[in-house]
């Protein structure tokens, strides 16, 4: 039998879905080259915006029409269908089987079917190890009744990507902080840390696949701690057992981390470990201290400026990258002028730009001076054109530095190439062999073709 998985959001829900996969891959399951010939097909959800929702619903209205292609329902619609078409010409009605999961499928745990018939399966954030029953009853044709779920999180034994070199395992899951525009904690849960033993036994399997490459990921990573092992000392034990099994993974990544758990101890672990990416995502979300008070974040913008220097000052190679949010409700124009100013003076690399969505459930969703949407555009656009010459100018530093570079993929605009990643995240073109696809090769970046290095292998 065939499966299809459809990724929506964020990391965690990447990570997730390849822990469904792994128990797909065991039982025999093979993964579909077409959605249209699919047994099984998979959509993992996102909630944190509106516009991730809609693309989902869209999504479903497709489903819904395959699903009839494939019952050979005499009112099927045939248009963009006609693989599917060809397939029951040939072999009659075939099953096609739609599980909807992750955050939206915990939100409308109770509506969804109601509202998109199509959907056999909602498995929401804390019903993942039904997987275990579903998948089997789907074998035999028959159809598993879910019943209640415990809201419980629990990990699974291994987030391993097929054939992935770079992997994510998540270390930590839900969210305590409640920022005022955000839904994830009505539908992650409370932060519940997964066990450094259990992390461990992840990091052997994944160095017996010969995995280069690790990213450490929660909804709040740096808050990690499992029974007084936090997530600097989580880090440390990480690195010292990578180095006792002799282990294939030589970098370690993290993310999202909240600023107000960025600690001096965190800091100090990242300049004295090579094996920590000196890459570093540290979402902001506003330059105003006010704005931030609002949106209950829980540091100054002089707080954040200052984690920032400190950073810098004790990691000289690090690059830092953000998330920053316009038109947040209430947002005055010299309060606007505050992130402007922000990101003129940090100099992110990169950043995640967008403009404040409301969210039903969530405080900020009620606040009054809700911002028009036309300026919300206008002020988001703005932070965009600044940041893109800050990207041209962060990235040029770089150029005729000589670097360790991780080999991923051929790239597709030229064959003859590599691309790769960096320390940093960054990506780097160079010709050199696809036989070194997954080892870590040192490459100088002589340029940059607009946000991607071109190098020479050394």
């Amino acid at each position: 039998m065939t499966y299809f998985i459809e990724n929506y959001g964020c990391e965690m829900n990447i990570a997730e879905s390849a822990a469904v996969e792994q128990i797909l891959i065991k039982r025999g399951w093979k993964k579909a080259d077409d959605v249209q010939l699919t047994d099984l097909v998979i959509i993992n959800t996102c909630s944190v915006r509106g516009s991730a929702e809609e693309r989902i619903f869209g999504r479903l209205g497709f489903f819904t029409g395959l699903k009839k292609v494939r019952k050979c329902s005499p009112d099927a619609k045939y248009r963009h269908m006609e693989t599917a078409a060809e397939y029951v010409k040939k072999n009659g009605p075939v099953p096609l089987t739609v599980i909807v999961m992750g955050c939206m499928a915990e939100r409308l745990l109770k509506e969804l079917k109601k509202m998109w018939p199509v959907v056999d399966y909602v498995v929401g954030t804390f019903g993942k190890e039904k997987f275990n029953e579903i998948i089997p009853a789907i074998e035999k044709n028959d159809v598993y009744e879910m019943g209640e779920i415990e809201p419980v999180y629990k990990f699974a034994e291994s987030y391993y990507e097929e054939n992935a070199f770079s992997t994510f395992v998540p270390i930590m899951h839900g969210c305590n902080n409640f920022c005022t525009y955000c839904i994830v904690p009505y539908l992650r849960g409370r932060e519940i840390s997964r066990s450094v033993n259990d992390i461990l036994h992840e990091l052997d399997i994944l160095s017996e696949r010969k995995v280069r490459e690790i990213c450490l990921l929660g909804q709040n990573v740096n808050s990690y701690n499992d029974n007084g092992v936090k997530f600097p000392q989580l880090l440390k034990i990480i690195s010292k057992h990578l180095d006792e099994i002799k282990s294939s993974i030589e970098w370690i990544r993290f993310e999202s981390s909240h600023p107000k758990d960025f600690s001096d101890e965190l800091i100090e672990v990242i300049k004295t470990d090579r094996k920590i990416c000196r890459g570093i995502h540290l979402a902001v979300q506003h330059g105003s201290s006010e704005v931030l008070r609002r949106m209950n974040r829980k540091y100054t913008r002089e707080d954040y400026i200052s984690l920032i220097k400190k950073l810098r000052e004790s990691v000289p190679d690090v690059e830092v990258t953000t998330d920053i949010m316009l038109g947040f409700p209430g947002e005055t124009e010299a309060e606007f002028e505050e992130a402007y100013s922000l990101m003129k003076e940090i100099e992110y690399e990169s950043a995640f730009m967008y403009f404040y969505n409301p969210r039903e459930g969530t405080p900020a969703e009620k606040m009054e001076n809700q911002v028009p949407l036309e300026i919300k555009k206008e002020r988001l656009q703005k932070i965009i054109d600044l940041q893109l010459e800050i990207t041209q100018k962060v990235m040029k530093r770089r150029v005729g530095k000589t670097i360790k570079v991780l080999a991923d993929i051929v790239s597709k605009d030229n064959q003859n190439e590599l691309l790769g990643k960096t320390e940093q995240n960054e990506r780097v073109a160079f010709k050199a062999d696809p036989k070194l696809i997954g080892s870590f090769v040192t490459v100088k970046l002589e340029s940059l073709n607009g946000n991607t290095f071109k190098g020479t292998l050394v």
